[in-house]
């Protein structure tokens, strides 16, 4: 008979089937290769290395691949460069919606600077309007084939930039629109999150939420004005905890003070495997931290950070810890309700998307073994007969 543990291990079909939450999405980083080349035609844009959708899609990965920050940092350039209209906003992200629906993901928290999309003469405004319209367009179409998702945007500003508190100030005006909250993003190293006090000051006093980069390129110290100074109620990445941690020869482990401050506090952990990988935060998926952190019971969440330019999915970076950690259906539940509680919609909508669809639909996954055992039993038996 079959072991739970055995049919616990999701197939590849299960794990895009399964019910993801994601919480950590760049709008600019998940862009369809395609949609990039028809972006740049229409909008008159002339900067691509390609512009055959395979061939751009192949760039794009091998760019992110190469080690090189600035090849690295090139490839927003190219998808920040199409996305300058209104028109091209709105498609861009009824797309991204569209795209994490048949991916399995029921929620998604998806991250923008509308500073950075201001060429073509929009205001702020129109961009965060554009963008939600986009949502939307992408969450009626995923239900009319059959997908639901709910898609939640998140405000970034560029931490190199001093426009943290105008970015703040136009996420309160506009979270009843489609905005859940604020980010800052951006390199890490020379640009701390404390020049930017001011917003996190703001948003404190407004009683509103917000997630700050912190813990990826950059270590402890980041991780640490993250929380301390600034008061963030998740970290973007904070992979880097993991330098906090010490596992000894025996294979106990002993936490540090920040490192036992954010397990204790349920801060979650926004992880993004396949990028972390890319920034050079972990040498392999099996290397990976999330796994001693899922172990230590971490608030740990799985993310994309950004799809395009890693080749990834919500689906693929499961099937790589699945392959790296053996993680089960069990797993991916644990992990998909860390994010749902983490994320900044009102605590009785989380509620009900844990218990009436998050749960749920892993109950339906775990339960198939029983029918395809009762299928093979029944072969078995006419077989004997």
């Amino acid at each position: 008979m079959t072991s739970q543990t055995n049919a616990n291990t999701p197939t590849t079909d299960q794990i895009r089937r399964a019910p993801k939450v994601l919480l950590h999405d760049h709008l600019d980083g998940g862009l369809r290769p395609g949609t990039v080349v028809d972006l740049a035609r229409e909008t008159g844009y002339t900067g691509l290395p390609a512009t055959d959708p395979d061939k751009l899609a192949l760039w794009f990965h091998q760019a992110a691949d190469s080690g090189s920050l600035e090849r690295y940092l090139e490839t927003f350039s190219h998808t920040v460069g199409v996305m300058q209209t209104r028109d091209a906003l709105v498609r861009v992200a009824a797309e991204c919606a569209e795209d994490l629906a048949e991916d399995g993901v029921v929620y998604a928290e998806v991250r923008y600077a509308p500073e950075q999309h201001l060429e073509g003469g929009l205001t702020l405004e129109e961009v965060v309007e554009a963008v939600d319209e986009g949502f939307r367009q992408g969450e009626l179409r995923a239900r009319e084939n059959g997908r639901r998702i709910r898609v939640g945007a998140l405000l970034t500003a560029m931490r190199h930039a001093a426009r943290a508190l105008e970015i703040a100030e136009l996420a309160n005006r506009y979270r009843d629109h489609g905005v859940v909250g604020f980010d800052i993003a951006g390199a890490e190293a020379g640009y701390p999150p404390t020049r930017h006090l001011d917003a996190f000051e703001y948003l404190k006093r407004e009683n509103n939420h917000f997630t700050i980069h912190a813990g990826e390129a950059f270590g402890l110290p980041s991780i640490w004005q993250a929380l301390q100074w600034c008061g963030a109620d998740r970290l973007g990445h904070g992979v880097r905890i993991i330098d906090d941690i010490h596992v000894r020869d025996d294979g106990t482990v002993e936490l540090g003070r920040l490192a036992a401050y954010v397990r204790d506090k349920r801060i979650p952990l926004e992880l993004c495997p396949s990028s972390n990988l890319q920034t050079g935060a972990a040498a392999s998926y099996a290397e990976h931290p999330i796994g001693l952190l899922r172990r230590l019971h971490f608030r740990a969440t799985v993310n994309t950070d950004n799809r395009l330019m890693s080749h990834t999915s919500m689906s693929r970076e499961f099937e790589h810890l699945v392959e790296a950690f053996g993680y089960t259906l069990d797993d991916m539940q644990w992990f998909s309700v860390n994010a749902m509680k983490s994320a900044f919609i009102p605590f009785d909508e989380r509620l009900a998307m844990i218990n009436d669809v998050v749960k749920p639909g892993y109950a339906e996954l775990k339960s198939e073994w029983l029918f395809r055992q009762t299928a093979s039993t029944s072969g078995s038996a006419e077989s004997e007969d």
